[in-house]
């Protein structure tokens, strides 16, 4: 791997690098007194508040698709504009907060029945009493 930069740090500490990479930045960063110290100032710099338009938009998600929006995807349920942008989201950037909550609604969908139903059944017990019917007109 060639030099680490202060930006990998950054891409590092918001895992948006890919699993090979984060694994060499992190044995670079354990081998090396000099990016321990550059570790501890990216850090530091953070702790301080990185307020520009850049941290925010990575910070918050931005420009993530919503969970909804990421099941929607999985079901092909979304406007051909929309399903290009989730594919491309989580395919050529790749970002790995997106990619683990595709994974996970993949993994809900591929759920046995008697698991599917047992949690239903969940959802509905514990929601009892919490939606009123709608009020009749006299």
């Amino acid at each position: 791997m060639r030099e680490i930069t202060r930006e990998q740090i950054y891409l590092y500490l918001d895992n948006a690098l890919s699993e090979n990479e984060a694994s060499q930045v992190e044995q670079a960063i354990r081998s090396r007194d000099d990016l321990k110290l550059l570790l501890r100032t990216v850090l530091a710099e953070r702790d301080r508040g990185d307020h520009s338009v850049g941290a925010v938009w990575r910070r918050e998600h931005l420009s993530c698709p919503s969970r909804e929006q990421l099941g929607a995807y999985l079901l092909r349920a979304l406007d051909d504009d929309v399903m290009d942008y989730v594919h491309f989201h989580l395919e050529v950037i790749a970002c790995p907060f997106c990619r683990a909550n595709r994974d996970d609604l993949k993994a809900l969908q591929q759920e046995s029945q008697p698991k599917v139903k047992a949690r239903r059944q969940r959802i509905f017990e514990s929601s009892i009493g919490l939606i009123k019917p709608p009020k009749r007109k006299k």
